[in-house]
C-alpha cells in the first residue's frame, strides 16, 4: 500500500542525488507496480556506473529483470533517418532530427511512426511492435515539387508551322508561275495560230498545266502541315503535377537485444 509513497520518495532523493543503488530500488519498484518501461529505464541507469556499484547479489538480479523486461513486456524500435533536417516523430512526440539513427523501447502494440520536413511528402507509418521484438528500419522522403513539362521538345510543332508556311509560299510562287506561263501561251497561240491552228498544238499549255498542279498539291500540304503544327502547339502547352510520392518505411523484425540482455540471432524481414 506504500509502493506510491516509496516511489514518490526514490525520484524525490535522485533528483537531489544519482545513485545506483536508489535507481536500482525504484526500477524493482516500478517492475512491481506493472510500470515496464519506467523499470527498465531506471534498472539500466542503475548498471551504468559499471560494475561494483550494486551489491553483486543486486547486480544479478538488476540484468535478470532487464532481461525479463526486453523479452517478455517491452519491444524495442530503431529508426534511421538519412533526410537532413528532418523531424522524425513517435507517437506525435518529436524524436530526433535527421540525419541519424535512434533506438529505443517501448511498450508492446501500434506506434506512430511520422518524418516529416518542409518541402517534402509526410511520411506516416502505424507499425505494431511485439513484446520480445525488435522492429528496425528507415525512413524515406521524397521532395514535394510541382512539375511542368511538355509532351515534347518545343521545336517540333514550330518546325512542323514553319514547313507548313514554306509549303504554302511555294505553292504560292508555283501557282504564280503557273498563271504566268498560260499568259505566255494564250499570247503566243493568239500570235501564231489565228485561224488555222489545231487542237493538237495545245501541247503549249502543258508546262503551266504541270506548275499549276504542283502548286495546287503544295497548297494542300502546306495547308495540312500547318494546321497539323498548330494542333502540335496547342497539346503540346505545359503540364503541371505534382511529383509522385516516392518516400515510405522500411521495416525489419527481429528478436530484441540490449546492452544488458543476452545476444539472439535470427532475422526475420518482411
Amino acid at each position: 500500500m506504500m509502493l506510491a509513497e516509496a516511489r514518490a520518495k526514490y525520484a524525490e532523493a535522485l533528483a537531489s542525488w544519482e545513485q545506483p543503488q536508489l535507481r536500482f530500488y525504484l526500477g524493482r519498484l516500478l517492475k512491481t507496480i506493472g510500470l515496464p518501461l519506467l523499470a527498465y529505464d531506471s534498472l539500466r541507469k542503475s548498471l551504468q556506473w559499471g560494475p561494483g556499484s550494486l551489491e553483486p547479489d543486486e547486480e544479478q538480479e538488476a540484468r535478470a529483470a532487464l532481461r525479463a523486461l526486453v523479452e517478455q513486456d517491452l519491444a524495442a524500435v530503431e529508426i534511421r533517418c538519412e533526410e537532413p533536417g528532418a523531424a522524425v516523430l513517435l507517437d506525435g512526440v518529436r524524436w530526433f532530427v535527421g540525419p541519424g539513427t535512434a533506438r529505443r523501447m517501448v511498450t508492446p502494440g501500434e506506434h506512430v511512426f511520422v518524418a516529416t520536413k518542409r518541402g517534402y511528402f509526410t511520411v506516416v507509418k502505424h507499425i505494431a511492435v511485439f513484446a520480445g521484438k525488435e522492429a528496425s528500419g528507415q525512413l524515406a522522403l521524397s521532395a514535394d515539387t510541382v512539375i511542368t513539362r511538355q509532351r515534347w521538345p518545343a521545336w517540333i510543332p514550330w518546325v512542323t508551322v514553319g514547313a507548313g508556311a514554306v509549303l504554302g509560299v511555294v505553292g504560292g510562287g508555283l501557282m504564280w508561275h503557273a498563271g504566268a506561263r498560260r499568259a505566255d501561251a494564250d499570247a503566243d497561240f493568239r500570235r501564231e495560230c489565228r485561224l488555222e491552228c489545231q487542237a493538237q498544238d495545245r501541247y503549249d499549255y502543258g508546262g503551266s498545266v504541270l506548275e499549276n498542279r504542283l502548286a495546287i498539291g503544295a497548297l494542300i500540304a502546306g495547308g495540312a502541315t500547318a494546321i497539323t503544327g498548330t494542333a502540335l502547339l496547342f497539346m503540346n502547352r505545359p503540364e503541371t503535377y505534382r511529383a509522385e510520392d516516392r518516400g515510405g518505411v522500411k521495416i525489419e523484425v527481429r528478436p530484441a537485444a540490449s546492452i544488458d540482455a543476452a545476444g539472439l540471432s535470427a532475422r526475420l524481414v518482411f
